[in-house]
């Protein structure tokens, strides 16, 4: 196993563990506990983990877009909501839009009100959500159970093959440089497809994935009509960002947009 698959089987064990040792990581990889010890100071390096006596530790137990087994967190969950309520002001009446997987989006689920609308998601937990409103038309692609996600290839194809009005789109983490990236590569190709069928794509990613990221970048912050966060974004951050041509929406509550296509 190359080195960068044995990260990823790492922070995949971390996601769903929350905490791992070296010689659980040494038996699932299969490699020695000095091997394991290597990577996982090379993970700390990157700020995704933090080593601990015998083992690791996520170095943020809020997985962004990818939930653990243990269900939703509520680290940050005011922020969240916060993003949430600004993506509803990019919905309108009658759209046929994509959630992506994650806590974000899901807060979006839950504050969406009961109307005619198309919704596409691979996401469990939202899924449940919008099984609820009855005016919300659901498509679900689908796939095999990894967390809270369905993925398959398949899934991807049929995306490729809808007519997507807008994407909101998570993440674990954004950089100017690095784009949008999360912890395994399992989810990019369903990300990807979103972002390259939808005629207009938002990130949804509060403030405190800013400045970070992680080990799969999926998308260039170009490929984004907007990042839409929470007011506690640093004006210094916001900045860095729009001198990159990027536009970030972190003040425009109340006001409706009206982006019919």
């Amino acid at each position: 196993m190359n080195p960068l698959k044995r990260h990823e089987a790492i922070m995949e064990a971390l996601i769903t563990s929350q905490e791992v040792t070296v010689g659980e990581l040494s038996d699932l990889l299969q490699v020695t506990g000095k091997t394991v010890r290597e990577d996982l100071a090379k993970l700390e390096g990157m700020g995704l983990l933090v080593r601990i006596h015998g083992g690791a530790m996520l170095a943020q137990n809020d997985q962004y877009g990818i939930l653990s087994n243990k269900g939703v967190t509520d680290k940050h969950n005011l922020e969240k909501v916060e993003v949430a309520k600004r993506a509803l002001q990019y919905i309108n009446r009658g759209d046929i839009i994509a959630l992506d997987g994650g806590s974000t989006t899901l807060e979006m689920a839950k504050l969406l009100e009961n109307q005619p609308l198309t919704i596409i998601t691979n996401d469990l937990f939202i899924i449940h959500e919008l099984t609820k409103k009855d005016r919300i038309l659901l498509v679900v692609p689908g796939g095999s159970r990894i967390r809270n996600v369905l993925v398959s290839q398949e899934a991807v194809r049929t995306i490729t093959e809808l007519n997507i009005h807008k994407a909101f789109i998570s993440a674990t983490a954004i950089h100017p440089e690095f784009g949008l990236s999360i912890y395994t590569g399992d989810l990019v190709p369903f990300k990807k497809a979103l972002i390259q069928t939808a005629r207009q794509v938002y990130g949804v990613v509060d403030h405190n994935k800013f400045g970070q990221f992680a080990l799969r970048t999926f998308a260039n912050c170009s490929e984004m009509d907007a990042i839409i966060t929470n007011r506690a974004i640093s004006e210094e951050t916001v900045e860095v960002f729009k001198r990159s041509g990027i536009t970030i929406d972190h003040k425009s509550v109340g006001v409706k947009h009206d982006e019919h296509i």
